[in-house]
């Protein structure tokens, strides 16, 4: 099976990709599913599909064509299917506050719940076989960091924090509840986070694995957008996850020669040489921006001509090796990366902002840092091996 997590700041027609993407894969024979993750769904509203999905199908997959369904996740559905025991104990907690029954059951919608119930539909359906390629349209990008660091999370959670929590709270339950005006969680709530917990058990292999799951950046050619992008690019690294390519969209074709565009193509030309620049040697394509919303099967299946032409495999394993790795080693840190076509020389290291610029020959390379290294400073570097490591020194 192959994961696909479109991602990117709001905005930026992730949706509208994620739908052609699932199009153009379907019309090459693989069983495919696009799935929401963001809580403001507009999936649906991409393909241009009347009434709501949650009426329609009950929060499960809608069929578009034979090879093709579409599901949006309703976290009320989710709740009552998943996440009952804990739901209703955190309402019950609400309620000694004095809020309202319709406010305790809004504030219980926890941080994560979507996210954690959309992995627990993927394990699902890798583990039943149902499809051979599941499209993701996350959030926008802090929320889709939120999703893809929730497996490592929830891992050590369980394996550190939950034994103890449970065994303490058996204990003391008792007493406590005699004396406290909430009573503590019992039993049945402990079992309704483990069940949940072993319904994602294995998903955080899945995300780190580049020959299962790819991720895409979707951006526009502006400056603020580019910035998010980049930094979106760190934090996957970081999390193990493998960036397969950048889609810059909505890029003003070269048919349009008014003067009142010209600004705009200036920036957008400068924005786009400073995106390949940043991201190489990782894949940049560009999309035109259409002379009309893309909605719709017509519409998405335009727009995945413009990506993929008529025969291109968006399911096709491009990249299976991250750009570069961070590591701490004894009390310094490490940035590692490949450079297999540089030779042994004089490296040029200096830093622009939060970012590590590296440059051999006439290689270049930008890298954004994570915060915890962004105040460091380059120390050394050596090349051995096709492999360039950079030491990081604080002051």
């Amino acid at each position: 099976m192959r994961i696909l997590l479109f991602s990117g700041k709001g905005g930026v027609g992730k949706t509208s990709l994620a739908a052609a993407t699932g199009l153009q894969l379907s019309r090459l024979g693989y069983r495919t599913l696009v799935m929401s993750v963001d809580p403001a769904h507009s999936l649906a509203d991409s393909f241009d599909i009347e009434g709501s999905l949650f009426e329609t199908g009950a929060g499960e997959p809608h069929p578009i064509n034979p090879k093709l369904s579409i599901h949006e996740v309703n976290i009320q559905i989710e709740i009552k299917r998943y996440w009952k025991e804990i739901s209703t104990y955190i309402v019950s907690v609400l309620r000694t506050s004095g809020l309202s029954d319709v406010e305790a059951e809004e504030l219980a919608i926890l941080p994560g719940m979507e996210e954690l119930s959309a992995m627990m539909y993927v394990n699902q359906h890798r583990r039943a076989g149902t499809y051979d390629v599941i499209v993701l349209d996350c959030a926008p990008t802090a929320e889709s960091l939120r999703f893809v660091s929730m497996p490592t999370t929830l891992e050590w959670y369980m394996k550190h924090i939950f034994p103890w929590q449970r065994g303490l709270m058996k204990a003391v339950r008792p007493i406590a509840n005699r004396v406290s005006p909430v009573e503590l969680p019992g039993d049945r709530y402990f079992d309704n986070v483990q069940a949940l917990a072993s319904r994602v058990d294995g998903i955080a292999e899945l995300l780190e694995d580049p020959k299962i799951t790819s991720v895409r950046l979707v951006t526009n050619p502006e400056k603020m957008v580019l910035r998010e992008t980049q930094r979106a690019f760190v934090y996957f690294s970081l999390h193990g996850l493998t960036v397969d390519s950048i889609l810059v969209n909505r890029v003003l074709p070269d048919e349009i020669k008014d003067a009142w565009f010209a600004e705009w193509r200036e920036s957008q030309a400068r924005i786009l040489h400073e995106t390949e620049e940043y991201f190489s040697p990782v894949s940049v394509r560009r999309i035109p921006l259409f002379t009309h919303e893309v909605l719709g099967i017509k519409g998405l299946e335009e727009l995945a001509s413009h990506v993929y032409g008529s025969s291109e495999d968006p399911a096709a394993v491009t990249r299976t090796e991250a750009p570069y790795t961070f590591q701490k080693v004894n009390n310094h840190y490490e940035v590692r990366l490949r450079m297999p076509f540089a030779v042994k020389g004089d490296v040029g290291l200096f830093k622009k902002g939060d970012e590590l610029v590296v440059q051999i020959g006439t290689l270049r390379r930008h890298i954004g840092l994570p915060t915890s290294m962004s105040g460091l400073t380059p120390a050394k570097a050596r090349l051995e091996n096709q492999l360039l490591t950079i030491e990081m020194r604080g002051n």
